[in-house]
């Protein structure tokens, strides 16, 4: 999520859909074949996303004879500059579910959602996420899913670490980061390997970053849209993480700038860390595993409520003279039981009403837990996903953010950099 999301790198590079041993060739010699772009939200070769492609694809081409789909699924840590090279080598795909559109739109390679969707999909849209694929006025951007993100905590870490009283009901209410420093002192205390995992790797190093900045009363953003990474209370929440988490070796034995959010959920679902922020699908993972666990909103600098953060990832069509087939290809994608298959396999939330809907009237599984993601996604603040420059800032986040927690890191320096190269991309003043 990005999501912008999930995802393990599998076979090295792409899963294609006839690489891996996974998927057989889907392209026959129809009159036109629609080149799909993907990215991984499996955590394994078993659970990959080339399988539900695989399907959709299948099913569609049954009922829509000219036109075959092909789909190329990639891990989260490349399928963005891989569609990147593809749009840079003139060879962009018909359709691409990534984790930024504004840069295509703003060059003007993208067909709108008006042109493509039937009225009655481009309706179906949860509004705040529809709002947030827009460029100016217009939709470029289609939500795929979202995620909205919670702390979860190892139970019996805490409890054994005294974190938790044994006879203490409805679980541990951490409120500031004050709690969250105390809790891992003790889980280090009782030999804990890693009491607070702080994934700042490339993976979603962007996701991590908006998460504590939010909770430290900043954002990437102000009150006016503007670029504003190096305010004071950035600053700030990155001197509380360099010097209180980090310098007091409370975020276990990997670099931050080196772990990468799926490791540390790894880890977490292993039963070694303590706490670390996460999103749904870290439920289907730690529960497989017989991990018991909680999950509470982010504790803020000051105990004092913040906007809790949500992500989408996106689809978004290429000007490739297929916009008609792209259209009917993305009507079916949306259409509810092709929606609520993917966010039920793998614990995200839906983007559209009928998907919103149908979710919220769950009652097995883990539905349940998931209410309280989807519960704060109508209000949760997202990346600023309409801004040409947002992919060149998030891919600066990733390359640069772990600098700033080492040991002598300057969260002043690394952040103005970032902020600089932001406002001269984004032309703010």
């Amino acid at each position: 999520m990005s999501l912008a999301a999930t995802g393990a790198a599998l076979c090295l590079a792409a899963v294609t859909l006839t690489g891996c041993g996974t998927v057989q060739g889907l392209t026959g010699n129809n009159e036109v074949t629609l080149r799909v772009v993907a990215a991984d939200y499996g955590d394994n070769p078993q659970n990959s996303s080339a399988a539900y492609w695989k399907d959709l694809a299948s099913s569609f081409e049954k009922t829509h004879p000219g036109v075959d789909v092909e789909v190329s699924v990639y891990s989260w840590t490349e399928v963005d500059a891989k569609v990147a090279e593809m749009v840079k080598a003139h060879k962009a795909p018909d359709i691409a579910q990534i984790g930024a559109y504004a840069d295509y739109a703003e060059a003007g390679k993208l067909y709108s959602a008006e042109e493509l969707l039937s009225v009655q999909t481009e309706a179906d849209f949860l509004a705040p996420l529809a709002d947030a694929g827009k460029v100016g006025q217009t939709q470029y951007g289609m939500p795929f899913v979202a995620s909205t993100r919670l702390l979860f905590y190892n139970e019996k870490l805490l409890g054994d670490a005294g974190v938790i009283p044994k006879d203490a009901k409805g679980g541990w209410q951490p409120k500031s980061w004050a709690d969250l420093e105390a809790a891992a002192k003790k889980l280090k205390a009782a030999g804990v390997q890693t009491p607070f995992a702080l994934p700042l790797g490339r993976e979603e190093a962007q996701a991590e970053t908006m998460m504590w900045m939010l909770a430290g009363g900043g954002g990437y953003t102000d009150n006016e849209d503007s670029y504003d990474i190096d305010s004071a209370d950035n600053i700030k929440t990155f001197e509380f993480l360099r010097d209180k988490m980090v310098g007091q070796g409370l975020t276990g034995p990997v670099e931050p700038g080196k772990l990468d959010r799926q490791a540390a959920f790894d880890a977490f679902a292993r039963g070694e860390v303590g706490m670390l922020n996460g999103h749904p699908t870290l439920l289907k993972q730690a529960g497989g595993k017989g991990i018991k666990f909680g999950m509470v909103p982010m504790p803020t600098a000051d105990g004092t409520d913040h906007p809790t953060m949500g992500v989408a990832d996106w689809v978004m069509a290429f000007k490739n003279g297929h916009k008609a087939e792209t259209g009917k290809f993305l009507d079916y994608l949306y259409e509810a039981k092709n929606v609520t298959a993917f966010t039920s396999k793998y614990d995200l939330l839906p983007v559209t009403t009928t998907g919103y809907r149908a979710m919220e009237a769950a009652t097995g599984g883990s539905a349940p837990q998931l209410k309280t993601f989807l519960t704060a996604l109508p209000t949760a603040r997202l990346y600023p996903v309409g801004k040409k420059s947002w992919a060149g800032v998030s891919e600066g986040v990733k390359q640069n953010i772990g600098k700033v927690v080492q040991p002598g890191g300057r969260p002043d320096k690394v952040l103005g950099d970032i902020a600089e190269s932001a406002r001269k991309a984004d032309g703010d003043r």
